[in-house]
């Protein structure tokens, strides 16, 4: 049984602080209210546990927030409000909440968060807390509603104020790059660089250079001295996406970096400081790589200070109505198109799909689905989703039945939207999610041409 404790409830709306206060009276709480910020802030000293709405009289509850973490021995803070977002979430957990709950609370719940900041408290000893800064920051939206998602934000506020490694784990296409953004962008540094590294384009000579830089004559090509991404992101945050593809031997010097906050340019003895975060992401499972010796365990607890996962888009389906809704403005911005409602038929076969390629392939569908709309009403017959439910979902067949190579299915792909966009080279890049350049290249390199009509 949770001991007694002393507990402020905060918040403008007197049916609500009546309510909890005989919950949590009737719990043998010792249980006081305030209705607005300047009673919060005053009545704040000798509580344990404060129950905090965001949207109060006289000031907010990031107000409130800000002021009581001067204190000594601030109450616990458990966010309740109707505020329903990734930057509220990121800022209340930033200046210092235990918990973010979003109205209407199921008093069953309410009844665990207080019981766990309770023992929380009572097992910790007292320890300095860093609190940000108070001023509102701008996060790139994570979209969604679904727990899982309001978890990863929650984690996004706790580790943007600090300088730990970060793991982030997930299939392709869940965001993860989002996120690391959202880190940076959350924390003191968002005015730093933010590098990104993809380790899977480049090979293993070209992303040591890429990686630590290269004095002039270090090999054959260097004509000149150049910096890399861990020098050029400076104090702020670097990116490595897809660390699993890092080869043994360059595993071992980022291990060194990352213990030593050293490194060397290739071909040049002078020593350099590491001063930025470092943020990895990988879609592979590394215990298991670890497992058979293809990922340093060393390297691996080093990157995974805090761990943070995304979940993939089938497991939280409820998110797809809120991820179309902001995917749908960004493609009508990018494409000049006004497509402004989807049908509940196509909306439904969006959330049935399973989306083995996360949100990527859902905003890949949505930006196909736009170009081939002809008015403002986005319906089943634009989506092109597959339907068998093997794992060879969506895969077709060659003459003799056997699966088609990935560079055929690549080739099959591009022609397709190329013929569907008429050749329209921006739209075709737009769909495919690529770039002019490499869809030039791809086009010579399938040796693609345009069918004339006869």
């Amino acid at each position: 049984m949770t001991a007694v404790a002393r507990i402020l409830i905060v918040d403008d709306d007197r049916s609500i602080r009546r309510t909890l206060e005989k919950f949590l009276g009737g719990e043998g709480h010792e249980v006081t209210t305030a209705q607005d910020a300047p009673g919060a802030v005053a009545a704040a000293d000798g509580a344990e546990l404060m129950l905090l709405d965001l949207g109060l009289p006289g000031g907010s509850g990031f107000d409130v927030l800000a002021a009581i973490a001067l204190r000594p021995r601030p109450p616990t803070v458990c966010v309740v409000t109707a505020r329903d977002d990734m930057q509220s979430t990121v800022k209340a957990i930033q200046l210092g909440a235990y918990e973010y709950l979003v109205k209407p609370v199921d008093i069953d719940r309410l009844k665990e968060v207080v019981t766990r900041a309770l023992a929380s408290r009572a097992s910790r000893e007292q320890l300095p807390e860093f609190v940000s800064d108070a001023t509102a920051r701008q996060v790139g939206d994570i979209l969604g509603k679904s727990p899982a998602i309001r978890d990863v934000w929650k984690q996004i506020g706790s580790v943007s104020t600090t300088r730990a490694p970060v793991l982030i784990a997930g299939e392709s296409g869940t965001g993860k790059e989002l996120v690391a953004r959202a880190i940076h962008v959350a924390s003191n540094e968002r005015e730093r660089p933010f590098v990104a590294v993809n380790c899977t384009a480049l090979a293993p000579g070209v992303l040591e250079s890429e990686l630590f830089g290269h004095v002039k004559g270090a090999f054959t090509g260097a004509v000149a001295d150049r910096p890399g991404r861990f020098e050029l992101a400076g104090k702020g945050t670097l990116f490595l996406d897809e660390i699993a593809e890092i080869p043994l031997e360059i595993q071992a010097k980022l291990l060194r970096v990352l213990q030593e906050r050293t490194f060397e340019r290739v071909g040049d003895a002078k020593t350099l400081h590491l001063e930025a975060r470092v943020i990895a992401a990988t879609h592979r499972d590394l215990t298991a790589m670890v497992a058979k010796g293809t990922f340093r365990e060393d390297l691996y607890y080093r990157l995974r200070v805090v761990e943070i996962h995304l979940p993939p888009l089938r497991e939280r389906a409820s998110d797809i109505p809120i991820l179309v809704e902001g995917l749908l403005a960004k493609i009508n911005a990018d494409l000049g198109k006004d497509v402004r409602y989807v049908t509940p038929t196509a909306l439904a076969r969006l959330q049935s799909y399973p989306w083995p390629g996360n949100v990527r392939e859902l905003e890949n569908t949505l930006t196909r689905a736009l170009v081939l709309a002809k008015s403002d009403v986005l319906d089943e017959t634009l989506l092109s989703l597959g339907t068998a439910t093997s794992t060879h979902e969506g895969l077709e067949t060659d003459t003799e039945g056997s699966l088609p190579t990935l560079r055929e299915i690549e080739r099959r792909h591009i022609t397709r939207v190329l013929a569907h966009t008429d050749w329209n080279k921006r739209r075709a890049c737009a769909i495919l999610d690529i770039s002019r350049p490499t869809l030039d290249r791809k086009i010579e390199e399938y040796g693609l041409r345009r069918e004339e009509p006869t």
